[in-house]
């Protein structure tokens, strides 16, 4: 006999927990199926713990680097199992907390893999959970390439590098996107030789073009080596770790090779094509209000093409549980997501590149303004170099917000409201930012663009 619930959703992750969360706030009857751990990748496998191990790597290069502050300490070393203790700490605190919630707003967990077996129905190890709404929020995996066999050991995943008892004397990374730029960050400050190979022509590749340069300009100094343009041939196991031939230049020995190459969607074999879902290259396609192309089968997250983060997860939970409560909420928009990466210096940015904006307004309706970190006091007192660009339609909104240097990632929420609130830079130039920080960066980047510029010289 099926239990017979408003809402099923499939994944426990970050789109499949809030959606839970917020359906059953609102009144609904919810079962929550997963099969291993409510908070999914993001909590245990993936956000939290990495920026766990970026923190780590930040305290030693301020360690290392404390006499510039007239601070004398001395870097011993990095103690592997010590940084697991702390990462393992952060996600067990916030795991517990994610567990009470589930409990508290009473919220049915189904721990088991569970299948959908009709466009209202998954099973869960010979059980049904039949719903009014089923949700699809299976999340991602880490993806490899054709032909390269990951083994866990010398060609690793996201995955193993989180769980990692040593530092590994040398790594190349396979692809400069997000997650490679990120290791890549980390290993080096705990003290790696670290080459990044990239198919594309510059790092970050999804990010504004100046961002790109600076990331690059920065990881020269920190001594990180990457190769662009570069497609990877094969892999080839040594007696020290692995040789790496790539399409063009010398082939690279190291320890490791860590494959950051993307993200796939979770669909195999878990009935989704068996129901009549329509798949596209193992994505769930879905309308602006997160509908697959069968009636009451929703998707959300990872499975939904386009950006990978877990806030756009729960942004797509949340809105999903008001859309069934019939609240009629907005749909969300991509590109007013917020999107950083945490390596050292950060890249933070919403809305338009400076391309795209060219693209979709033409080149000669496009203006934008770079302000220098320089010129800030308090980017000048991190000893932080980098920038905020802003790119605004001439004579109308700001379009796009980019930003690189230490911290930045934190000053992406008010960029987001002056992008999704279609701000002029003449508004946000009325608003008094507080000193010294660097969220005046963005306020003389916007004074600037409004023709009354501060702290801007030339």
């Amino acid at each position: 006999m099926a239990n017979n619930f408003d809402v099923v959703i499939l994944g426990g992750g970050s789109g499949g927990y809030a959606c839970a969360f917020r359906a059953a706030e609102l009144g609904m009857s919810v079962a929550l199926v997963e099969k291993d751990k409510v908070g999914g990748t993001c909590l245990h496998y993936g956000c939290i713990p990495t920026k766990a191990l970026l923190h780590a790597a930040e305290v030693a290069d301020a360690t290392r680097e404390s006499t510039q502050f007239g601070v004398s300490a001395s870097f011993d070393g990095i103690d592997m199992a010590g940084v697991n203790a702390y990462k393992d700490s952060v996600v067990g605190r916030l795991y517990k907390g994610l567990q009470g919630l589930v409990k508290a707003r009473g919220v049915t967990l189904v721990e088991g893999e569970g299948r959908l077996v009709a466009p209202n129905a998954v099973d869960v190890n010979g059980a049904g959970y039949e719903g009014r709404h089923v949700v699809l929020a299976t999340g991602s995996y880490a993806k490899s390439l054709p032909g390269l066999e990951i083994d866990g050991e010398r060609v690793i995943t996201s995955y193993e590098a989180l769980t990692m008892d040593r530092v590994p004397g040398s790594v190349v990374v396979l692809g400069g996107g997000v997650i490679g730029v990120e290791f890549a960050s980390v290993w080096r400050s705990f003290g790696a030789e670290v080459t990044i190979i990239e198919a594309l022509p510059r790092l970050v590749p999804g990010e504004d073009e100046a961002c790109s340069k600076a990331v690059e300009r920065a990881f020269r100094r920190r001594g990180i080596a990457f190769r662009t343009n570069t497609p990877f041939k094969s892999v080839d196991h040594t007696d020290g770790g692995v040789r790496v031939v790539v399409e063009s230049g010398d082939p690279i020995e190291a320890e490791i090779l860590l494959v950051a190459v993307g993200r796939g969607a979770v669909t195999d074999g878990l009935g989704y094509d068996t129901v009549g879902v329509k798949l596209d290259r193992g994505f769930v396609p879905a309308d602006e209000r997160l509908r697959t192309n069968v009636d009451g089968v929703y998707a959300l997250g990872d499975l939904v093409p386009g950006l990978q983060l877990a806030h756009r997860g729960f942004g797509h939970g949340i809105f999903l549980a008001e859309d069934f409560a019939g609240q009629n909420p907005v749909p969300i928009d991509d590109m007013g997501i917020p999107r950083v990466t945490y390596c050292e210096p950060e890249v933070a940015s919403v809305g338009l590149t400076e391309a795209q904006a060219q693209d979709r307004l033409g080149p000669d309706k496009v203006e934008s303004l770079q302000y220098d970190l320089a010129g800030n006091g308090r980017s000048q007192i991190l000893k932080t170099q980098g920038f905020v660009k802003v790119v605004r339609e001439k004579d109308g909104p700001v379009l796009g917000v980019h930003m690189v240097g230490s911290r930045v990632g934190e000053l992406i929420a008010e960029s987001q409201l002056i992008y999704n609130w279609e701000a002029l830079p003449s508004e946000v130039a009325q608003l008094i930012h507080a000193h010294p920080t660097q969220g005046e960066a963005i306020g003389e980047a916007h004074l600037a663009l409004a023709g009354k510029p501060l702290h801007v010289h030339g």
